[in-house]
């Protein structure tokens, strides 16, 4: 006797997947020009605008900074951690058939990624977004806005939620 096939990846599940790689390629291709064209970390700091800058930050922590990880086994435990949190949300996204929760699943994994790659590479994630004229005193990257809105967009799903089903006569 056979067992039935598992259903495949849902139509808004490669939607997410293409939006993490979208993601990904967005923060590691902006991480690429700051690092390696513009050479930000030789310039340290350039004023864009009066509320904008490019400032070069190695961040050892999480997303702004937080929970600061000097020592290489915090280093490698945030890797682990990003390649768990990822296929856990891709295994989530593959099933999802709610539009703003692709796209928020999308955001984070891309996100998670790219800050894991950096981690890999550098033993950091490079931070260079600016934005203390505006009084937002941290200094972040593509990963982190994305990491940012998708967490927000879950938030905002879980408390929108869906449309509940017409009661049966």
């Amino acid at each position: 006797m056979t067992s039935p096939a598992k259903p495949g990846v849902t139509r808004l599940g490669w939607a997410a997947y293409a939006l993490a790689a979208l993601t990904l390629l967005l923060d590691q291709a902006s991480k690429f020009w700051i690092l390696e064209i513009f050479v930000l970390p030789s310039r340290g700091q350039v004023e864009v605008t009066p509320f904008f800058n490019l400032t070069m930050v190695w961040n050892q922590g999480v997303s702004f900074g937080f929970l600061r990880a000097e020592q290489d086994v915090a280093r490698w435990a945030l890797v682990g951690f990003s390649v768990i949190v990822s296929i856990g949300l891709a295994i989530w996204a593959r099933r999802t058939d709610h539009p703003l929760r692709a796209a928020a699943l999308g955001l984070v994994i891309g996100g998670a990624v790219g800050n894991m790659i950096d981690r890999v590479r550098f033993a950091a994630v490079a931070d260079f977004l600016d934005f203390s004229g505006l009084h937002f005193p941290w200094v972040f990257n593509v990963a982190d806005s994305a990491i940012t809105v998708g967490v927000i967009l879950l938030l905002l799903e879980s408390f929108v939620g869906q449309p509940k089903a017409a009661p049966k006569a």
